[in-house]
């Protein structure tokens, strides 16, 4: 069946790589950056000679942000010749339960560069892995910013009911704030629909976190807050780090986690060589957290394939399971033994008048379970 084929039969046969990125509706936002980090990835290793002495080739299909489309079109990445060794990509839970059972059926890997449920694991059990944090872990950096330096006691909690990655992050926010002795005054749950109706006369609080995962869900509800008379930090998750969301804001006091920052001012080596590769690459475009997630997931999968020593599917899943102390764009990543979740750290940014700032990279010292 060309579902199992085996892209080894040949040394001088390209390695396969399938990855499920939505050019198009809601996820566009998230997964445009992530894929052009995915080509620039794949194209950095061809060029200097591919790996196991094999160019990669890299198929990218459109989801569309619905998940019968993700199904149809994960159905046909497996059904091709060659078939790929392994799929990645998504940055949407429920995206990624479209996709990655059909991969664990055919004994492929898939490695989700940006969907954060820490459940995922458990939900497709052996072949499922994640190359960003769990949600868990960004909550409750946030839940100890807040607390610690933002010195917050009393918090509002609004959430996008209709997403499970919206409904997970605020629950772990709570779970953690409530364990630092902090108190919710409140907790709200909204749709797109329903968001005018529900976020109206809040209570005064120090710090609002707001789970919300639509980009105009987001900048919507920052401005009933502020119009309220309300102040105070509105804390957030990755989904804040949306391309574009913040140009031309006059926001202020909003934090948000996320994976990495890749601002012009960040010194850090890897970042900088990022920006200057990413820029010959995509001179109209700027890259950002989600951006370099797609490149560290492909660059993953090229470690694994590497140290596989073979290419077959089932060896490259035993060889990402091992990886330990991967320095990634994103940060330095090891999968403990036993988790298909990577170790890693949450970067805290700022946003001001439009502008952001890297205020420090968070390793939790409490994350509640998943």
């Amino acid at each position: 069946m060309a579902l199992l084929a085996s892209s080894t039969t040949f040394a001088d046969e390209p390695i396969v790589l399938g990855a499920l990125y939505n050019s198009t509706g809601q996820q566009a936002g998230l997964d445009i950056p992530s894929a052009q980090g995915a080509r620039l990835a794949v194209d950095q290793t061809n060029k200097h000679g591919g790996v196991l002495n094999r160019q990669i080739v890299l198929k990218i299909e459109n989801g569309q942000s619905k998940p019968d489309v993700v199904k149809a079109r994960t159905a046909a990445l497996l059904a091709s010749s060659p078939a790929p060794v392994a799929l990645f990509g998504l940055s949407d839970t429920d995206l990624v339960l479209a996709s990655a059972p059909l991969a664990a059926k055919a004994n492929r890997v898939f490695l989700t560069s940006g969907a954060t449920s820490p459940l995922l694991p458990a939900e497709v059990p052996e072949y499922l892995y994640l190359a960003c944090f769990g949600d868990n872990v960004q909550a409750a950096a946030a839940a100890e910013w807040a607390h610690g330096d933002g010195q917050a006691r009393k918090a509002l909690v609004l959430y996008d009911s209709s997403h499970e990655y919206t409904r997970l992050l605020q629950k772990y926010f709570r779970e953690r704030f409530t364990q630092l002795g902090g108190e919710i005054a409140d907790e709200r749950s909204f749709t797109s629909d329903t968001l005018e109706q529900t976020l109206e006369q809040f209570p005064n609080v120090d710090v609002v976190f707001l789970s919300a995962e639509v980009p105009a869900d987001i900048q919507k509800a920052v401005r009933m807050i502020r119009s309220s008379g309300l102040d105070c930090p509105i804390v957030g998750g990755d989904s804040f780090d949306s391309a574009g969301l913040w140009e031309g804001s006059d926001a202020k006091c909003i934090y948000y986690t996320t994976h990495a920052y890749l601002g012009e001012n960040n010194p850090n080596p890897r970042v900088v060589a990022f920006r200057k590769a990413f820029a010959a690459a995509y001179p109209d475009a700027t890259p950002d957290a989600f951006t370099a997630l797609g490149y560290d997931a492909t660059r993953l999968l090229v470690r694994a394939i590497e140290q596989s020593q073979t290419a077959d599917p089932e060896d490259i899943r035993r060889a990402l399971a091992g990886i330990h102390r991967f320095e990634g764009v994103t940060g330095t990543l090891s999968y403990p033994k036993g988790s298909r979740i990577p170790t890693k750290s949450v970067s805290l940014i700022e946003v001001t008048g439009g502008k952001l700032r890297l205020v420090r990279e968070v390793m939790p010292k409490g994350v509640p379970a998943p």
